[in-house]
């Protein structure tokens, strides 16, 4: 690594590094507005930041967490963090929060639905809004798991906004991807997307308390029989169903001891290791793709033809093909 000048406007960033590696949870919080931040000063600082930081990162153990809505997605991750720290862990919460397709802003309102966890010393929840990124997060992610690694946690939870066709790219930057179900089985299961189950490395059941413990029982049975005909992503791990209540801790521990199974099989076998090259290769494509975009949006032909043409398109007098054609080729200059 090239150390800058004092004069260089990445300088900056390394003090951030240094302070967020003690543990400087007011610095861990500023690294992640950075690395959030789109202006073109901010992200030199923010790309000298990860350099300085890259080393100590890579140690945590990384879970994706979607669900369908009413699931009890924050209920669960606040009574699973809590249990986590209770064994001597610390665990950072990226909770990915819809964004108003009106205003652009956030709801985040996830520190309000996890007040317990958020007031233990042991665990940094970080709310960021999904914007336009599709995936069911936010585009920065990536970058803030490598943050929080290198401030110290050691258990990474990314929660998406939900699920839906878009919603698996999570599992593109997770060792483990956890699907929060309803205890309901029949026509629930069909009404989940094949391919967010066919991504899943555990299912879990929530809500299997009170009167719905049957129901639960069932749906863990009906879950099951449908996974045994779908390819586990990781070689020998067959993906397991486990039903829990979050809002009794009952059943936390087994989710637990489940995904620490789970890694040490993907680490007996390569895959771990495997799983994060190729999640790397995709955050390199991703990177470039929405750069691109980026960069075809501030270009001054594309802005100026762009009013006109994406008119044209939505009043049904020109099609998409040729508006985007046309606008591509003032992008490449021709």
């Amino acid at each position: 690594m090239t150390t800058p000048s004092p004069a260089d406007p990445r300088t900056p960033a390394l003090g951030l590094a240094d302070a967020v590696r003690q543990g400087d949870r007011r610095a861990l919080a500023r690294a992640i507005t950075l690395i959030e931040s789109t202006r073109p000063d901010h992200r030199a600082q923010a790309e000298a930041l990860l350099d300085a930081l890259l080393p100590h990162t890579g140690n945590s153990v990384r879970v994706g967490i979607s669900g369908v809505p009413g699931v009890g997605k924050s209920t669960f991750i606040e009574a699973f963090g809590l249990h986590v720290i209770g064994l001597g862990h610390k665990v950072a919460v990226l909770a990915i929060d819809p964004s108003s397709q009106r205003t652009g802003g956030s709801i985040l309102g996830d520190k309000t639905r996890m007040v317990e966890l958020s007031r233990n010393a042991g665990a940094f929840i970080r709310p960021s809004p999904a914007g336009a990124t599709l995936g069911g997060v936010a585009r920065r992610t990536r970058e803030a798991m490598l943050v929080c690694e290198a401030a110290g946690f050691d258990v990474i939870v990314v929660e998406t906004v939900g699920v839906g066709q878009s919603e698996t790219a999570v599992a593109d930057m997770v060792d483990l991807f956890l699907l929060l179900l309803l205890p309901a089985g029949g026509d629930e299961l069909q009404g989940i997307k094949k391919g967010i189950v066919e991504l899943a490395d555990l299912v879990v059941v929530n809500k299997a308390d009170g009167d719905l413990v049957a129901a639960a029982r069932h749906a863990v049975a009906e879950y099951r029989h449908a996974l045994a005909f779908l390819k586990p992503a990781v070689p020998d791990w067959r993906v397991p169903v486990l039903s829990c209540s979050a809002a009794t801790n009952s059943g936390i521990d087994a989710v637990w001891a489940t995904i620490g199974e789970h890694r040490a099989v993907g680490e007996r076998s390569g895959a771990r290791d495997a799983r994060r090259a190729e999640q790397a290769g995709a955050w390199l494509w991703s990177e470039i793709r929405e750069t691109l975009i980026d960069a075809f949006r501030a270009h001054p032909a594309v802005r100026t033809a762009l009013p006109e043409l994406e008119g044209r398109v939505r009043g049904g007098s020109l099609v998409p093909t040729a508006a985007a054609r046309s606008l591509l080729e003032r992008f490449r200059g021709g």
